[in-house]
């Protein structure tokens, strides 16, 4: 370790005569190489090599620079491995054979290097099926290697069929691809597939480290992870940035240089710029962004690190375990632990699906800066909200403790919780100046109703992720001011309704509405489930222009009583049945048989209209109406 925090080995390199990238130079040559973040694939191999079960067709697929062609030709030179004392494919290929270095360089004779990209048809493919029927010059393969395999046309794919399911005994083909599901599923089914996985970080941060050693250069450990993070498990992608850090650091990979180079933020920045968002102070998040911008930090980035940061403190507080990837900083393990212990996940979460949001707004922005700091400013002010569970328990416990004795809401505890649950408050329109909207406690039997309180306009300091202490229980709301036209039933509403001239509402409000209750500038109602549900909407629009007063309409699960479509039906057939009762309509009925009674009219009394008579009968029959006139009245 020197002066610097650098830690250096190996020897330097000298001079830049024949200098290859890091990616070329430091290639795997064999299956022990790949061993680092693909052991299943090279377990499975090793165990098929050493049985003798070797397939005709290897299909390899996964993520850019996870060593896919590579992958390919070490499977190619351990087909055709060949030293004086092995003669036989193997997996163990620490001794260079024949035509290991012609393999490993791509010129061999028999090992055939074909990218689909470039070659998609018919044509390409056909020259292969040619090709296939000669054996080999030197190897004992003869061994195609198609890279981007998902690129061939479907022609291309059909003739190809054939060959792959059944080719000669001296022909392998080994298919490697990043679009695993464009490749049809007849190709897929004649392959022995293996999935090459993303390189962890920690395997990342480990193979640097390694290389850099033997190249003498001297590196910071969190510069690697850095680097690590931003490879996003390509080891290809990964040696590249670390070739253009070596550059930038000249000569060194430091973390000030790869910060600057890759446009990050300082990780404890950004652990800082977590915790004021969680505290909901927006002067400090706004204060501590800007400084980060003006060192440089790409915005859109520094909300993917918060975003970064928010799903670690996540996965710690469910494992624990997490918290130890080598890849993370000191700062990032220990601060990340603490907020584990204090922030609810509910909290998490919310942050969480705010910033997916909010980063590609940052993106798409023309002032960049501006659409984070909106984003910051969103974030700090949602710190302030109760959770959705926090909320209906809060209402809940309103509901519960306002209760008088005997009614639904305080005669049970979790009873009365559902009680107050199953009336819930549906506002067509409303301002900010509007008076909070109740929610029944009582439903029918008449019990009390509870105010929601209005969030606050100024933000209240609260412990960080702690679940604020519960408000006492509000008193009850003042008494709405009876409106000006009376209303008492849903009769008065639809009367009010043919009044002025709304037919439509009129036919909904008879057919579908139960009444449940009713009060001066409340109205509590049952909807049966195939009742359109702009009902509650309309009805509150229109109460409120026809009485000029505020209105608040409320579904409740209550039965109701029956609605006025059904009250006149039973009206109906109450009078059918005194109609039927009567002597004389009897023995009218009894006269025509076929004959039945289809109207009642009650006739008042010009001379009193309170006095009550018979009804009149309307009588049919099946051969039409046998009296004189269409009504009998009697």
């Amino acid at each position: 370790m020197s002066d610097t925090g650098l830690t250096v080995s190996g020897t330097t390199a000298t001079g830049n005569a024949g200098y290859r990238v890091l990616a070329r130079k430091y290639r795997p040559k064999d299956f022990s190489d790949l061993m680092v973040g693909q052991e299943p694939m090279v377990r499975t191999l090793t165990n098929a090599f050493e049985t003798g079960r070797i397939a005709q067709a290897y299909m390899l697929t996964g993520v850019r620079g996870v060593g896919k062609t590579t992958t390919a030709r070490i499977l190619a030179r351990a087909l055709n491995y060949k030293t004086p004392e092995i003669d036989k494919p193997t997996i163990d290929l620490r001794i260079p054979g024949e035509h290991c270095q012609a393999i490993m360089e791509g010129r061999h004779v028999d090992v055939i290097e074909m990218d689909a990209a470039s070659h998609t048809g018919i044509d390409d493919i056909r020259e292969i099926i040619e090709q296939v029927r000669y054996r080999p010059v030197s190897a004992r393969y003869k061994v195609y290697i198609i890279d981007e395999v998902h690129m061939l046309s479907t022609q291309a794919f059909n003739g190809l069929l054939k060959t792959l399911e059944e080719p000669p005994e001296h022909v392998k083909f080994i298919f490697a691809t990043t679009e695993i599901r464009k490749v049809p599923i007849t190709v897929l089914s004649r392959c022995q597939r293996f999935d090459l996985r993303r390189i962890s970080a920690a395997d990342l941060v480990g193979l640097f480290s390694a290389i850099l050693g033997k190249e003498g250069i001297g590196f910071e450990p969190e510069a690697l992870s850095m680097v690590a993070r931003a490879a996003e498990g390509s080891a290809r992608d990964g040696l590249s940035l670390l070739d253009q850090a070596i550059a930038h650091g000249g000569g060194a990979v430091q973390v000030e240089t790869v910060r600057g180079m890759l446009g990050l933020a300082d990780r404890a920045r950004i652990v800082d710029l977590f915790e004021h968002v969680v505290k909901g102070d927006v002067t400090a998040a706004l204060q501590e962004f800007a400084a980060q911008y003006e060192a440089g930090a790409n915005p859109v980035v520094v909300l993917t690190d918060l975003a970064d940061f928010t799903h670690l403190v996540t996965r710690i507080k469910y494992i624990p375990e997490a918290g130890d990837d080598p890849s993370l900083s000191e700062v990032e393990r220990v601060r990340g632990a603490e907020f584990a212990g204090t922030v609810a996940v509910t909290t998490l979460s919310r942050m969480w699906q705010m910033l997916l949001k909010g980063i590609p707004e940052a993106e798409n922005a023309a002032r960049a800066a501006g659409a984070a700091e909106m984003v910051l400013i969103r974030l700090t002010h949602a710190a302030h909200l109760p959770s959705p569970e926090d909320a209906a328990r809060r209402v809940a416990d309103l509901l519960n403790g306002g209760g008088e004795a005997g009614s639904p809401a305080s005669s049970a505890g979790n009873g009365g919780a559902r009680a107050s649950l199953g009336a819930a408050p549906v506002m067509a329109r409303g301002t900010d100046s509007a008076p909070a909207p109740r929610m029944a406690a009582g439903g029918a039997s008449g019990g009390p109703t509870a105010m929601l309180a209005a969030v606050p306009s100024t933000p209240q300091p609260m412990a960080v992720g702690r679940t604020e202490e519960r408000p006492a229980p509000q008193p009850g709301p003042a008494a709405v001011p009876a409106p000006k036209v009376p209303i008492t039933s849903l009769s008065d509403i639809a009367e009010l309704c043919a009044r002025n001239r709304d037919p439509k509402l009129k036919a909904l409000l008879r057919s579908f509405v139960r009444l449940v209750r009713i009060d001066p500038g409340r109205l509590e109602i049952n909807l049966p489930p195939d009742a359109p549900k702009s009902i509650v909407g309309d009805l509150q629009r229109r109460l409120e222009e026809w009485t000029e007063t505020r209105w608040m309409v409320i579904l409740s699960r209550e039965q109701g009583s029956p609605t006025l479509a059904e009250v006149e039906s039973q009206a109906r057939e109450a009078r059918l049945t005194d109609a039927r009762a009567d002597p004389d309509v009897a023995a009218i009925l009894a006269q025509f048989p076929g004959a039945r009674i289809t109207d009642v009219r009650i006739r008042v009394s010009e001379e009193n209209e309170a006095e009550e008579i018979k009804p009149p009968a309307t009588i049919e029959t099946e051969e039409g109406d046998i009296l004189p006139g269409d009504d009998i009245e009697f």
